[in-house]
């Protein structure tokens, strides 16, 4: 009967203490409310917030270039450089340097 009367057990001898402990296991662990969903749940709100902050940098860059693209020349701009659109009587010339060209090499 000494272990009974242990200090570390006089604890667990109150009718409460244990239910209380298993309770406390099963809202952390097994509920569907547990910490353990709530921290995943946190890293996912975590991530979207993320993602919420690119988009929102990917809508000003597009806003600025839908921008500049309502101007004349910058229409003018973007259709020369990127489908090498000219005027009559223009000729444009393609100047492609060595290092800019992707091609792979054998070596």
């Amino acid at each position: 009967m000494k272990f009974f009367n242990h200090k570390y057990i006089k604890p667990f001898k109150n009718p409460f203490v244990i239910p209380g402990i298993g309770f406390a296991i099963w809202m952390l662990f097994f509920d569907s409310n547990s910490y353990l969903i709530h921290n995943e749940l946190n890293n996912d709100i975590d991530e979207l917030n993320e993602q919420k902050e690119y988009y929102i940098n990917e809508i000003t860059k597009d806003r600025k270039a839908f921008k500049k693209l309502n101007t004349e020349e910058g229409l003018e701009k973007f259709a020369r450089e990127t489908y090498y659109l000219k005027r009559e009587n223009e000729d444009i010339y393609i100047i492609e340097y060595e290092d800019s060209l992707n091609i792979e090499s054998d070596e």
